[in-house]
């Protein structure tokens, strides 16, 4: 049996007949030719999750272009404001007419036919079944019923008054609102793009995954700052240093405490024990401006962002070494201080040094990690790999994510691809091969994903480390 024979009989099962075959021929046909559902793309929300809710809520601006083509000129632009706050926070908008209003039975009236209005507007790209299956249960029946009735003709009109009146006697009138306010922003914004960069810099990353996990349609092109958590919950060494850096330089280790259980009491104590009389408020001073930030911290966290910076640079620097291919021996900064002299050679040039406070490192081996500094390296790991929400978190990256996409015809990815001065691909060895363009992607994905899920460990560090 040859393998078009296979699939058609394996397609049978789900069509065993002509009309079924020709009813589902149909119904794809209609589909393909319906308007494209509008494609929302965000890029570097780094961390920011006030500014990522609010942009993600009003869809960059496509619910105002809703009301506007529904309503016109025949809505003051008061209204229409109004109306597009009501929809992007349904709670807090009703929790202010309630102060204000006097007559919120009329007021529910009016502004459940209003939104009615906006969602035949914003369903008309959409099949009547994938409009059903974005509606709440418990409004199932109503919304079917508003959405698909002639209100101004005169055999219906009363009907439909009649189901607006009902739930505003049963004092379901909010619920209602809410879950049509819910409905437009859920048809409006038909799939989000998120093209790289979701963590570091902002205080909120964790609450943006959250968020993003429960989003109905969704990929994310990985971004590097991505790819460092990534890196840091497979376990990396390096990466982990890297992310509590970050974390640590902006004023945000409630990231780490907080938002994913991660325990930096070993940093903490062996910054003090180790920095304790070094001062550290001038390179490592905390650089965030985080409102929230406890500055009554701010002597510790400048102790630890000195200790866990010159960790990484020792991570780094063993990590180069072990790859000579990456041609990254540039950036073996420690072994190019001159600590008699208190000055660094960078690409041929000699700078004085900032600061030389380094008690953890033999300049006869700079990149060796001290026992205490093995032994906080060890704990972190040990955190990372074993925080059940950052894990969940990398998951949903490694499931919905990606280096590129094509969707629609359009090429995403973030950050950019490596080329040669005449604009060609240029080739990039990996594992003793040379790679360029989609080639190279598609290996440094196939590692990235090796970095994570494969069970051989020589193979996992190969990912880890790239």
């Amino acid at each position: 049996m040859d393998g078009e024979t296979r699939y058609l009989k394996a397609l049978s099962k789900s069509y065993p007949t002509i009309a079924s075959a020709a009813t589902e021929i149909i119904n794809l046909n209609a589909i393909l030719h319906l308007p494209k559902g509008t494609e929302h793309f965000i890029t570097d929300v780094h961390g920011e999750y006030d500014q990522f809710l609010h942009i993600l809520k009003n869809g960059s601006g496509a619910i105002r272009r809703k009301i506007e083509e529904e309503f016109g000129p025949t809505s003051r632009m008061a209204e229409k404001k109004a109306m597009a706050a009501l929809i992007y926070y349904p709670r807090e908008k009703l929790a202010e007419v309630k102060k204000t209003e006097d007559n919120m039975a009329e007021w529910y009236q009016v502004t459940i036919y209003r939104l009615i209005r906006i969602c035949k507007k914003a369903s008309s790209k959409y099949t009547r079944s994938k409009v059903r299956k974005a509606m709440p249960q418990e409004f199932y029946y109503v919304m079917e019923e508003l959405m698909t009735g002639q209100p101004d003709e005169s055999d219906q009109e009363a009907y439909y008054t009649e189901i607006i009146n009902s739930v505003i006697e049963t004092r379901r009138a909010e619920e209602l609102i809410i879950s049509l306010s819910d409905l437009i922003r859920r048809l409006i914004v038909d799939h989000l793009h998120v093209v790289g960069d979701i963590f570091d810099r902002g205080p909120y990353p964790h609450l943006i995954m959250d968020t993003l996990m429960d989003y109905h349609s969704v990929d994310i092109q990985w971004g590097n700052h991505d790819l460092e958590w990534m890196g840091a919950a497979a376990g990396c060494d390096a990466l982990i240093a890297n992310v509590i850096r970050n974390c640590v330089r902006y004023g945000n280790l409630d990231i780490l405490e907080d938002g994913y259980g991660i325990n930096l009491i070993p940093l903490a104590t062996f910054a003090l024990d180790v920095y304790g009389k070094v001062p550290c408020h001038g390179v490592f001073r905390i650089r965030g401006d985080a409102s929230d930030y406890d500055s009554g911290n701010e002597e510790l966290d400048e102790k630890m962002h000195r200790a866990i910076t010159v960790i990484q640079f020792k991570l780094e620097g063993q990590l180069i070494q072990r790859h000579p291919e990456y041609q990254m021996d540039d950036r073996l900064l420690l072994s190019r201080i001159d600590p008699e002299a208190g000055t660094v050679e960078v690409e041929g040039k000699t700078y004085p040094m900032n600061d030389m406070g380094f008690p953890t490192i033999d300049w006869n081996d700079p990149y060796a990690l001290t026992p205490e500094e093995e032994d906080v390296v060890t704990r972190l790991r040990f955190g990372f790999k074993n925080s059940e929400k950052l894990q969940r978190h990398v998951n949903f990256l490694y499931k919905k994510g990606s280096l590129y996409k094509v969707y629609n015809g359009n090429l995403l990815y973030h950050g950019c691809v490596p080329l040669n001065e005449d604009g060609t691909f240029r080739k990039v060895s990996i594992d003793g091969m040379d790679y360029s363009g989609k080639a190279l992607y598609d290996k440094m994905e196939m590692m990235i994903r090796q970095a994570y899920y494969s069970v051989d460990p020589v193979e996992r560090q190969k990912g880890q480390d790239l």
